[in-house]
Parts: C-alpha cells; structure tokens; sequence
C-alpha cells in the first residue's frame, strides 16, 4: 500500500509490531517506505542524506539508510510532527552535561507502548501474564522526561499485579520496605520480579552486604536491570554485579535479564539473562542493527567489532537509524555490547555529529 508522505505511518507500523515476524523483505519494504516519510518530512535529516548521496531513489535497503549520531538529539529538534501541547518529550539524563540533553518527540506513545509491551512480554515475562513487580527507579511524576520511567510505569500496569509498587523516593530506596517485601515473598512462594536501574541494584547490593542480609526469592522470580552505573553509584564488573545479585537475592543468573535501550530509540533489546557475561543482545522483528565505521556510516568487514547503529522502526516521528556511541561485536543470534567508544572510534563518533550538523545547517 503507498504511504502518503505528509502523514506518518502509525496504522502500518502498529501493524507490523503486532505480527509474529517478518522475512528481510518485508522489513526493508517498511524501512524504506518509513525513510521517504521521514526524509520528505524531516528537513535537517533530509539535507544530512543529501550530503551523503541518499536519497529515496538510491536507497535500496535498510543498511543504506544513512544513521543519525545519538548527539544531534542534542543540537537540534529531529522530528517529522508539528509540537502539540500534549507530546510527551523523553530526555537523556545529561549525565556529561545538563545543559545539552538529548530529547526526542512524541506526539503519540502507541508505537512505542505496543513496542515495550509485545517485546517485555515476550523477553522478560516469558509466558507469565503478571508477576508482582518492585520498582527500583523515581516515577514519572517525578521523572516526566525519562524515557525509562515511562518503560517501568508501562511494565508495573501491563505486566504488574495490583500490589506492585515503587521502592524509590525522593529520600532514595526505601530499603526497609523493600526489605519487608521480600520477606513476604519468600514467605508465600510466590514469584517476584525487581525492575530498575543498575546503578540502584548496586545500592541494594551495598544495603544487603552492610546488613548482613540475603534472601531467596522463590522459584521463577527475575531481575530486570538497565542503564548503567551513570555515577549513581560505584561500578562493578558485569560478573561480579551479576553473581552479587544471585548470590543475594536468591536468583538464578539465567533470570537476571538485562535491558539495553536509550532514549533515542523506540524499541529496547534484551539478554536471555546474564549465566556468562558479557551477554548476547538481541531485539525484536521490528528492529535491526549493524556495525559501522563511525567516519564513514560503513557497515564495517563480517566478524569485526564496530559502532552499534540500530534501524528501529519504532521511530516513527524522528529517524527510524541511529548511529550510537557503543562498541558490538557480532555474536550468534545477536551481538556483545562492548562498552562506550573510546580513541579514534570516539573520534569517529564526535566527526559524525559534526557532519550532521553541517549537514543541517547547510
């Protein structure tokens, strides 16, 4: 069916999300048809694929769909759809720096909601309709911007029973109480799932070793963790993260999933949890990636570690491509992630934004 290029194409994208799977055919065929509504309707992006010779004409697949890098999230507005009052705006955390956040515009949350929540169900409930959730992270009340807050509000209605909560306040993690609620759990048998950022896992890890507590939660309860360390807390490595968890917890490493996602993306990858680290990442149908030369958006030779770029088609109202700042490698049914760039792909990395924004200026 031809797109109109003036009107986004929510129908077909929710659509597609809502399939089983699709063949490369027919993902390249909504890529692209996504790419020419997006490079008729998002001015700076267009006259960035200009400069690099893309256009709809010679674009035949989704590898060719030249990546944004995260940064220019940061410089500038990158979106197809007029503001309206009640868009939701998601921000990066502007750990690096307060003042150059990068934000990404949503007039609409149903792409993205149906695209949390057919992957979580799939990736981290596993044929569990709803487990009683606690919830290591602020609230969107308090967090309307975060792009993660929203991710774990969605989880704890679509995926939560009626008793699951928030553990954190403004005061921080509210230890005792979680501590009571993991005792209840152990008590009743009954599963227990514990959602939130790494950085707070690592306080409760710290909380449990100075208490001289642990627990064992009961069979088929999981722990999701995300986002880092963002100097929220002190670092460790992945191993020892992950056996400090089980070991505490009660939960088998297998169960301990870890999400990988960002605010300019759309769609989130998982793990099939963490038994040996560093873990394979995959996503769902609606979503591919590919390593790239951050110089020069080449995808780079089979079998060598590279920039992660990402083709989510879940951005629908800003670029379905982005170029990331995370080294992969490729691994069987997915990739590595590898950590942040650094020397010259970092490099490569600043020079890619500093094209886009010529690019858009020009």
């Amino acid at each position: 069916m031809p797109m109109n290029h003036a009107q986004p194409p929510v129908a077909e994208l929710l659509e597609f999300i809502a399939r089983d799977g699709c063949t490369d055919a027919q993902f390249d065929d909504l890529a692209l048809r996504l790419f020419a509504y997006q490079y008729a309707a998002n001015a700076p992006y267009r006259s960035f694929c200009q400069r690099r010779g893309a256009t709809v004409r010679t674009v035949k697949t989704w590898s060719d769909i030249p990546a944004v890098p995260i940064d220019a999230f940061k410089v500038m507005e990158l979106r197809c759809e007029p503001p309206v009052p009640d868009e939701r705006v998601f921000m990066t955390s502007g750990t690096t720096r307060a003042d150059r956040r990068g934000r990404h515009f949503h007039p609409r949350l149903d792409v993205y909601d149906l695209s949390m929540t057919r992957n979580f169900a799939q990736r981290v409930m596993q044929g569990v309709e709803r487990l009683p959730m606690g919830i290591l992270f602020p609230d969107e009340i308090a967090m309307p911007n975060s792009s993660l807050a929203h991710y774990l509000a969605l989880a704890r209605t679509a995926f939560g029973t009626e008793d699951s909560r928030y553990f954190m306040s403004p005061r921080g993690i509210d230890m005792d109480g979680l501590w009571r609620r993991l005792e209840q759990a152990e008590q009743s048998g009954e599963p227990y799932a514990l959602l939130g950022a790494s950085f707070s896992f690592v306080h409760v890890i710290d909380a449990l070793r100075a208490a001289g507590r642990r627990f064992r939660l009961p069979p088929g309860s999981r722990i999701l963790d995300t986002g880092g360390y963002k100097g929220q807390s002190r670092e460790l490595p992945l191993d020892t993260f992950y056996a400090e968890l089980s070991e505490l917890l009660g939960v088998p490493r297998a169960l301990c999933i870890n999400m990988y996602g960002m605010t300019e993306l759309s769609t989130q990858f998982y793990d099939d949890g963490n038994a040996t680290v560093p873990s394979v990442k995959s996503g769902p149908h609606w979503i591919r990636w590919r390593l790239v030369d951050p110089a020069t958006g080449r995808t780079v030779p089979a079998g060598e570690r590279g920039i992660l770029a990402h083709c989510d088609l879940g951005n629908c109202n800003s670029v379905s491509t982005i170029l990331t700042e995370d080294v992969g490698e490729p691994a069987e049914g997915g990739f590595l992630l590898l950590g942040r760039a650094q020397g010259a792909q970092a490099k490569g990395c600043s020079l890619a934004v500093e094209e886009f924004v010529r690019s858009a200026a020009a």
